[in-house]
């Protein structure tokens, strides 16, 4: 076997090997020096014996303060194996089991480009080391055993660099995670045992062989199959969103419904009437909508009609109107899509909230505005003034959620309307017993009992007082003004907005402290586009 360094240096290193064993190869690499006849040494070695690795052409390769750093290492290594005589040489690097220094004499490159040639066995084993092949190891091309089993190496062999190494007869790479080698490549693994390479990842499974290759028989034009149909529905999807998209922008499609209500599931179901169904839906963009449905069949000029009168309620813009969103014309079914408001209706509010007269003022001159804005810009659009269709948002603002489009419809008609709502928020119906005519003869009782019996027709609950009184008799004199025939003509909409200002000013005024929710310069809510 081949000296470490050559027989001269042999007593330099019986001085050095005392200092090396009492420190670590990092502290001895970061704090010993060449010695001063140490490139002379190195030369005459190389004169000696040209095929060590730091010689070329009898002369060292590299620099002297790189070779002197292999010594280092080189002795450190030869004991941290426990080879009996490290002055001279050794023949193995046994660093198995040593997960925390192992590491560090892989990464000394400048040693594996000096590999002694003594070496003839390296074992790196359960040491779990991770990463790829240090392929460093493979330059000393001498070894006849490598192992490198139960570790955690990972990526590709260098295979093709097994070629140099000749003269090796035992390479265990057994439980690792290697990326399986080729077919081809796995070849050159047959000079060894098979069963150092088991659980490596190297060798291609026959069995894992095998089903890949039934997979390409079978699976493969299975999913070709699988494919094609996808992109035929993927094209039969898009041909429907594109038809979608060039409807107009507020028309709703029934696949669109569907996706807004879960497929109108019987969660999203909030009521049901003869031929017509309300949901609840989630529109694209996350706004809640209420959605109703019509089931009834109409004729082909009736459902134009419907698209007309659906083209105009989705331009009106009031913070006192219900806002439509749009419609669906489909020919399953027809529905408008209007914003979803969890308020309560008008008539639930009166009865179970018992409102102050101040507050029944200030959701009257909410109406009163929503009115005079469609009066002003949309006088083709009827509405509905029931208790039951009028919606309080969370901050009492009067919402009208029913309109209409009848041939009939007039501003006569719309202030009979309001008129008659007047008379409904202030008195109490209840107690007047069972009368008899419906609205006719609910109107009719009031004109008999106003004003000599005002009190008896006040809703006791508005707090009465003096003041009050005072101004719920004026609510009722305009109410029965506009259902009154002869001076409805004469009433303008600007005129009994004024008025009924006027009381809800002098209420507030009159009002406790804690009006103030309520209260404010109702001129300027009066803005038709909010």
């Amino acid at each position: 076997m081949a000296p470490l360094l050559l027989p001269m240096a042999a007593a330099f290193l019986l001085l050095l090997l005392p200092v090396i064993l009492s420190a670590t190869v990092v502290d001895d690499l970061r704090n010993l020096r060449p010695p001063p006849d140490f490139n002379s040494t190195i030369t005459g070695n190389c004169l000696r014996n040209p095929s060590l690795r730091y010689c070329g052409n009898s002369r060292p390769l590299g620099g002297l303060d790189e070779i002197f750093k292999f010594t280092v290492v080189a002795s450190h290594l030869c004991n941290e194996s426990r080879n009996p005589n490290c002055v001279e040489s050794f023949d193995k690097i046994d660093l198995r089991g040593r997960p925390k220094i192992a590491p560090l004499y892989l990464s000394f490159d400048f040693f594996w480009k000096y590999c002694p040639l003594s070496i003839q066995s390296i074992d790196f084993s359960n040491n779990s080391l991770r990463g790829e092949f240090p392929t460093g190891v493979l330059a000393c091309a001498q070894v006849r055993a490598l192992d490198f089993s139960h570790n955690e190496l990972s990526g590709d062999f260098p295979v093709e660099m097994l070629a140099s190494l000749v003269n090796l007869t035992v390479l265990n790479l057994s439980y690792n995670h290697f990326s399986e080698c080729k077919l081809s490549e796995s070849l050159v693994f047959r000079r060894f045992n098979s069963s150092n390479f088991v659980h490596s990842g190297l060798i291609p499974n026959k069995q894992s062989f095998a089903v890949k290759a039934m997979f390409l028989m079978i699976g493969l034009p299975l999913m070709v199959i699988l494919l094609v149909g996808f992109m035929a529905m993927l094209c039969f999807r898009r041909r429907n969103l594109s038809l979608e998209s060039r409807q107009p922008r507020h028309h709703f499609t029934t696949s669109m419904l569907k996706v807004a209500t879960s497929g109108f599931s019987r969660e999203n179901l909030e009521g049901k009437s003869d031929g017509v169904d309300i949901y609840r839906g989630i529109l694209r963009d996350g706004t809640q909508a209420r959605i109703e449905i019509y089931w009834s069949d109409i004729s082909t000029e009736s459902m134009r009609k419907f698209v007309e009168e659906c083209e105009v309620l989705v331009q009106l813009h009031h913070k006192n109107l219900v806002r439509v969103f749009g419609w669906c014309n489909d020919r399953e079914m027809r529905a408008i899509v209007m914003e979803w408001t969890d308020g309560e209706s008008l008539e639930i509010w009166l009865t179970e909230r018992a409102p102050q007269l101040k507050h029944r003022l200030t959701v009257l001159v909410g109406v009163m505005e929503g009115m005079c804005y469609l009066h002003e810009l949309w006088p083709q659009v009827g509405y509905d003034l029931r208790t039951s269709s009028i919606i309080l948002s969370r901050n009492l603002e009067p919402l009208i959620s029913r309109f209409e489009f009848d041939s009939r419809n007039s501003i006569s008609k719309n202030k009979h309307k309001f008129g008659v709502l007047l008379l409904e928020m202030i008195t109490d119906i209840g107690k007047m017993g069972d009368i008899e005519g419906g609205e006719a003869g609910f109107i009719e009782y009031i004109r008999m009992n106003f004003p000599a019996n005002l009190q008896n027709l006040l809703d006791e609950r508005i707090m009465i007082g003096s003041a009050t009184i005072e101004q719920a008799r004026q609510v009722i004199e305009i109410g029965l003004a506009c259902i009154d025939h002869s001076a409805n003509e004469q009433l303008k909409m600007d005129w009994i907005r004024l008025i009924l200002l006027r009381i809800y000013r002098a209420c507030h005024a009159n009002g406790s402290p804690n009006h103030g929710r309520f209260s404010g310069d109702r001129d300027k809510r009066h803005k038709h586009g909010q």
